[in-house]
């Protein structure tokens, strides 16, 4: 079988969180086991679970066995459950991946909340409802085990918990993770974040994970974490030495394209909720107060950097010549720094642009703080360097008030911002929003669902039927 991308999505930024509609949806949960060559483990695993949701879990559910090119009997024992248990679907992949595996039904699965978990169910099963709970509720966008949380209780050896703890603390260091486990085998994702979040997941082995938590975090969605039992699989199959260089190299490319803005992280932003402390209010700017914060903290390190990049020009040169210099270069960092952090806009569209005027309001603070030091030269004649640098901070003030003015008004305005995050024209946006849940029935449906979903489900190999 040849898997295919899921198709290209219409920009915009996700709904509100809400509560799902659970008396419309026959299918709430679709659990997937991705599996390569688990022709011992795969029967008792999809029993159990089986027999577990039947017991405690209160809706509709699937589970999903996401065969990824095994070469022993384990597309037959799929193929057996298949028949067997109604609510047990098998899917057969002629590549391998985990990664691969999980995008691949994921993104075809109609359930709003998806689930995957280890063939092994080294977690314990009881930790399942409270990791899909906070999705169907509408408070959380993802959902994790953790082995690593105080209340866990893990059972594994010191080379798997070294590994473990870690690789997290390089997720730490470099990308600024803040949530506690990336590799456990037990994560959920509602999804209509899926359908956003998946395409921009390249990763298709064991650092999907850990991608698609990183890029929801870094999208501002919310990541519910769950304490888990955990008892190690000492027969686990998986290689620790190549799939931790593989890892390395993805956080390599991942931090890479945070650096550079290269991902639509807008098209994930979450608005507020239904509080009414969080409805606009009239005659208040949206989001003013929350600009005018990253706007000072930005200012506040672009200061220093000016402060300490004259100070180190005026050694070798004139007082006007370190001002335009430190002024220059502080200006590039600073109309970047705000672009991205005050005022929200990623990626390279129209960065050239934002620069230059940039640029201009950089001569329009020049003008003030290279008038200052004039008018302090001409009354004093010879100033000392710290009245120097007190009259460029009084001047740099005034300036700041002006540049945070024109950012606003000018160089990033409101509407400008707004398009961007919803990626569509005017007109468009006088257009309804599409409904944020998938309806099970199939002639409600999009026109995306309504033929390319049937289309490559059938280009799925029943296992070994």
């Amino acid at each position: 079988m040849t898997t295919t991308q899921p198709p290209h999505l219409p920009l915009g930024s996700l709904p509100p969180r809400e509560h799902l509609r659970l008396g419309q949806i026959a299918t709430v949960l679709d659990v997937v086991i991705p599996v390569y060559n688990e022709e011992s483990d795969l029967e008792p695993c999809v029993r159990r679970l089986h027999d577990h949701l039947a017991r405690t879990f209160p809706y509709g559910f699937r589970i999903t066995i996401a065969d990824n090119a095994s070469t022993d009997r384990t597309p037959d024992v799929a193929a057996r459950l298949d028949d067997a248990i109604d609510e047990v679907t098998a899917v057969r992949l002629e590549q391998k991946g985990r990664g691969r595996a999980l995008r691949t039904v994921w993104s075809l699965s109609e359930a709003p909340v998806l689930a995957y978990m280890d063939v092994d169910l080294s977690t314990d099963l009881n930790a399942l409802l409270p990791l899909v709970a906070p999705l169907i509720s509408g408070h959380s966008d993802l959902a994790i085990g953790s082995r690593l949380s105080r209340s866990a209780r893990v059972v594994r050896g010191p080379k798997r918990e070294f590994i473990s703890r870690t690789y997290n603390l390089i997720l730490r260091g470099s990308l600024a993770a803040r949530f506690s486990d990336a590799q456990c085998g037990f994560k959920a994702i509602r999804g209509d974040v899926a359908e956003r979040l998946l395409p921009m997941v390249e990763d298709t082995g064991w650092f999907f994970d850990t991608e698609m938590l990183v890029l929801a975090e870094r999208a501002g969605l919310r990541i519910h974490e769950v304490p888990v039992d955990w008892v190690d699989d000492p027969h686990s199959t998986v290689h620790i030495v190549r799939t931790a260089t593989d890892d390395l190299k993805g956080v390599w490319r991942v931090g890479r394209a945070l650096a550079t803005g290269a991902l639509p992280l807008d098209r994930l932003a979450r608005p507020f909720g239904d509080d009414p402390r969080d409805r606009e209010l009239s005659g208040v700017p949206g989001g003013l107060a929350r600009q005018l914060v990253g706007f000072c903290v930005v200012g506040g390190l672009s200061t220093l950097l000016y402060l300490a990049l004259y100070s180190l020009f005026r050694l070798g040169m004139g007082p006007q010549l370190a001002n335009a210099g430190a002024l220059l270069v502080s200006a590039i960092a600073n109309t970047a720094a705000n672009r991205r952090l005050t005022f929200g806009v990623r990626g390279r569209d129209r960065a050239v642009r934002h620069q230059a005027q940039g640029l201009v309001v950089f001569a329009i603070g020049l003008v003030l703080t290279s008038g200052s030091l004039a008018a302090l030269d001409a009354a004093s004649g010879n100033p000392s360097h710290a009245t120097e640098l007190a009259v460029l901070v009084a001047a740099n003030l005034a300036a700041t008030v002006l540049r945070f003015l024109l950012f606003r008004a000018w160089v990033f305005p409101d509407r400008e911002r707004r398009n961007e995050l919803v990626g569509i024209d005017a007109v468009e946006e006088s257009q309804p929003r599409p409904q944020p849940y998938a309806s099970h029935n199939r002639n409600d449906r999009n026109d995306r669902n309504d033929r390319n979903n049937r289309n490559d489900r059938n280009h799925f190999t029943r296992s070994a039927r």
